[in-house]
């Protein structure tokens, strides 16, 4: 908001949604506006659905005279969808505005069978997560959908992602929302992608940690990578590939999926521990495996997992160093007390004690919705965005 001109009623429903100001006399004041004009730009937020009266009752106006009324974001005029994509396995759930899940699903989804395949399925989820959480698909306003590898958030599309073969620059946006469409019947919605551990580090930050201006999330699964969360917004890199650390190269001799020698998820991510199991004659393929034998307490397990701990922990010392976060949060399959446990043992050793001094390392609190609520966040963030809901209004006629 630079002039009185300019706040338009998206300006004045971003106020309300973060609760800057929730009465018409606080948004007198903050944005400096008379009050019929206020009054106009509310209406349209009114028409609508997206604004309601809250039920708290009239409180003190900050610019005195009658007590006013509050004002609260409706999260009941529409519903969003969210999925989130591992290797062998998805996620999907129908969330209200705030993040609430209505429905969820999970099962088996292999991302080596292909874009075409995996995106269709998932319209078919959707549509039946809808009819369980007794919505129409009329109501969904957007789609968010995470996946395990770099994504350019300008076009939607996978970057060259090592465990994601096939899905090398295709259109998930497009095919998403005609299976979604296909599947419901409905007209066609936003879909927005983005990598799982941002959309998991943005769902834990806003759930658990707001007020924590650099949050770092590691997801230690079949693959390693991280997402950041500076000053409340993601922060991607120049092309989405910030956060991949499990190929930083650590110099050990193991071949990693994307064809380097000496990456860090070639020696320490769950896929790496599943092999070294395997070799020892221990039954597990894969990181969701190992996860099994860490909650049996399987000594072998234990042991390797606490030294990929090590081996990631020495890693994050230079990413401390570097970003300074308030919490270091530690996610996916190995994400327990020996890998914990391995991690601090290496980081504190490494990193500079003025970099650790308030540091939290902590495990994941959202566990598996994580990026769902991530996801789902992502999209409400687009769609009512200032600009973007003043687009929405003139589209929607008010």
């Amino acid at each position: 908001m630079t002039g009185r001109g300019q706040v338009s009623a998206g300006d004045l429903l971003e106020l309300v949604r973060t609760g800057r100001a929730t009465t018409r006399g606080a948004l007198q004041q903050v944005t400096g506006l008379s009050r019929a004009t206020v009054g106009q730009r509310l209406d349209r937020l009114f028409r609508a659905g997206w604004l309601r009266e809250g039920a708290g009752g009239p409180v003190d106006s900050p610019l005195g005279g009658r007590p006013s009324i509050t004002l609260e974001f409706d999260d009941a005029h529409a519903v969003v969808l969210a999925a989130d994509l591992d290797t062998r396995h998805a996620r999907a759930a129908v969330l209200t505005l705030t993040g609430e899940i209505l429905a969820e699903h999970g099962g088996t989804l292999v991302v080596e069978d292909g874009p075409e395949a995996v995106l269709g399925e998932l319209g078919r989820w959707f549509a039946g997560l809808l009819e369980k959480a007794g919505h129409r698909a009329g109501e969904v306003c957007g789609i968010g959908l995470a996946v395990p590898g770099p994504v350019d958030r300008e076009t939607g599309r996978v970057v060259q992602p090592p465990i994601m073969p096939g899905w090398d620059g295709y259109d998930i946006r497009g095919r998403l929302a005609r299976s979604f469409t296909e599947h419901s019947g409905a007209p066609r919605v936003p879909v927005l992608v983005d990598n799982d551990a941002n959309l998991m580090a943005y769902g834990e930050q806003r759930t658990g940690y707001p007020d924590c201006s650099a949050f770092v999330l590691v997801k230690v699964s079949t693959g390693i990578g991280a997402g950041v969360v500076v000053d409340g917004s993601l922060f991607r890199g120049v092309d989405g590939g910030a956060g991949d650390l499990g190929h930083i190269r650590v110099g050990a001799e193991a071949l990693c999926r994307c064809g380097s020698y000496g990456c860090l998820a070639a020696v320490a991510s769950g896929g790496a521990v599943a092999r070294r199991l395997a070799e020892a004659g221990v039954r597990a393929a894969s990181g969701s495996d190992v996860r099994e034998l860490l909650a049996a307490g399987h000594p072998e397990a234990v042991g390797l997992a606490r030294e990929a701990g090590r081996q990631v922990g020495d890693v994050l010392a230079t990413v401390v160093t570097l970003l300074n976060p308030g919490v270091l949060m530690i996610a996916g399959d190995l994400a327990g007390t020996p890998f914990l446990t391995g991690v601090r043992e290496l980081l504190y050793q490494r990193a500079l004690p003025r970099s650790t001094a308030h540091l939290e390392i902590v495990t994941s609190r959202l566990g598996e919705r994580a990026g769902l609520v991530g996801a789902g966040a992502l999209v409400v963030e687009h769609l009512y965005a200032p600009e973007r809901a003043e687009e929405r209004l003139t589209a929607l006629g008010v």
